[in-house]
């Protein structure tokens, strides 16, 4: 399905613009990390109108369990940090929810 590759891209710039603040902010970057951070934040709200999904609402809540799943790589691969096994039981809660949102039979 198309749409995932979207909501994929979608959540890993969401999560690199999201990053870009608080690397300036909490981590001492310099202020001019926002920008890309900012264009980054901007292709997250573009790739998200792609997704194969009639209203919005319904684009977001499946949205939601990908973003955590794309959060947890984004820890391991940029972060350098392995998610526990807390991380992975509620991603997997949280895709068999989106899963039911996008799966389900509608009339």
């Amino acid at each position: 399905m198309i749409s995932f590759i979207f909501y994929f891209l979608a959540a890993f710039a969401e999560i690199a613009g999201c990053f870009s603040f608080w690397a300036w902010v909490r981590l001492g970057k310099t202020p001019l990390w926002i920008i890309p951070g900012t264009f980054s934040l901007l292709f997250f709200a573009w790739m998200l109108t792609k997704v194969n999904v009639d209203v919005a609402g319904r684009a977001y809540a499946i949205y939601g369990g990908i973003y955590i799943l794309c959060s947890l790589i984004w820890l391991w691969a940029i972060e350098d940090t392995p998610p526990d096994k807390w991380d992975i039981t509620g991603a997997a809660i949280c895709l068999i929810g989106a899963s039911i949102i996008l799966f389900a039979p509608r009339s």
